[in-house]
């Protein structure tokens, strides 16, 4: 096998490898019209991979259909598994689209983490058995990286009848795509006023529109809610302990999605290696390839860990502050390499290079990994 991508020695993963490698150039066509027409609400790149992916991720107990490859199934639940399924999607296919695709990605894990029973089946059974997008609304354009300075509240109705809804959110994935999803609410002061709800967009005072971005377009968008009515048994984690309802469930969720967007830096990464290779000498193209190969050993390392121990934040928190890094460097240089006139004469790397910007602030820029990595440090 040629490239920074070698090939795994666990055969069970090898085999995810493989089959991800097979069906993802057929992204890479898709992206590019996803990156012409960003705005499409309801752009749907159908390709196999994308169709697959839309049914996975989902807790056993509510996918009766996993993916088989040599006879094992492959659910997508772990770490590892993701890593792997979501670097060979990036490094042959594309990263944006991987982020604008259905699923139940981010959605699912807080709902798996919060939910109760109900909550769960209601969900993942709804996403089973009709595939769609999912959001998780978080960020607002006051607080940006800080999720304790939330002011989307929710509060009890006039007429008991459940909650309602009102605030804005910002930058946040399939946001003008998405049937249902997750909303990061305040519901009192303090850090045990802070809760997730569910939310579906058809509610009346739900709007949403997407984000004009220069990079991994089509993939961000706006959302608003005013008055909007969300019943009782669509807030989360009523069951558990206060101190388990809201933060509790994020952190540990994090850990796993910062170990997946390394995996789409490490990819993107990749595949601009690999279309250099095309166009420049190899001898200019080693210092490269042995950078990629650290940060990808570091990325699947931190997937390893957090399937060991689902609150392991540190690895987690390096290899994706440094697959971030890697792919603007990658990308760059790439540029510089191939000399003025580039994004021009180079469309896709044009693309690539714009894409790469996207990963510093997914899941928290640097210096929000830099206050999880730093104290180990002083260890």
């Amino acid at each position: 096998m040629t490239g920074t991508g070698t090939d795994l020695a666990d055969p069970r993963l090898r085999a995810l490898q493989q089959y991800v490698r097979a069906e993802a150039p057929a992204l890479r066509a898709a992206a590019r019209e996803l990156d012409r027409h960003p705005d499409g609400s309801t752009l749907y790149p159908k390709t196999a991979l994308l169709d697959r992916l839309a049914t996975l991720q989902i807790p056993r107990e509510y996918a009766p259909d996993p993916l088989i490859l040599d006879g094992e199934e492959f659910h997508l639940l772990s770490a590892t598994e993701r890593v792997v399924f979501h670097e060979e999607a990036a490094a042959h296919g594309d990263a944006s689209l991987l982020l604008a695709a259905p699923g139940s990605l981010t959605a699912g894990m807080l709902v798996a983490s919060l939910g109760d029973g109900a909550q769960q089946e209601r969900f993942f059974t709804s996403l089973q058995s009709s595939p769609t997008w999912t959001f998780l609304a978080m960020t607002e354009p006051q607080g940006g990286s800080d999720a304790t300075a939330l002011r989307t509240t929710l509060e009890a109705a006039p007429d008991g009848e459940g909650f309602l809804l009102n605030g804005t959110k910002r930058f946040i994935g399939n946001a003008h795509r998405a049937r249902t999803g997750v909303v990061t609410v305040r519901t009192g002061p303090g850090p045990l006023g802070i809760r997730c709800a569910l939310v579906d967009t058809a509610a009346p005072g739900f709007t949403a529109s997407p984000l004009a971005t220069l990079g991994m377009r089509g993939v961000l968008g706006s959302m608003a809610f005013e008055q909007v009515r969300v019943p009782a048994e669509d807030l989360l984690g009523s069951h558990l302990p206060p101190t388990r309802r809201g933060m509790w469930g994020w952190l540990h969720s994090f850990n796993l999605l910062r170990c997946v967007a390394a995996a789409l830096a490490v990819g993107l990464a990749r595949a601009t290696h690999d279309y250099l290779a095309g166009h420049v000498a190899p001898a200019r193209l080693g210092p490269l390839a042995a950078r990629i190969h650290r940060v990808r050993a570091l990325t699947h390392e931190a997937a390893r860990a957090v399937d060991a121990d689902p609150a392991t934040a540190v690895l987690p928190a390096a290899a994706k502050t440094a697959a971030a890094s890697l792919a603007e460097a990658v990308t760059a240089g790439a540029l510089e390499l191939l000399g003025p006139g580039a994004r021009l004469d180079h469309p896709l790397l044009d693309k690539w290079a714009r894409d790469a910007h996207g990963f510093d602030p997914m899941e928290g820029t640097a210096h929000i990994q830099a206050l999880t990595v730093f104290p180990s440090l002083q260890r």
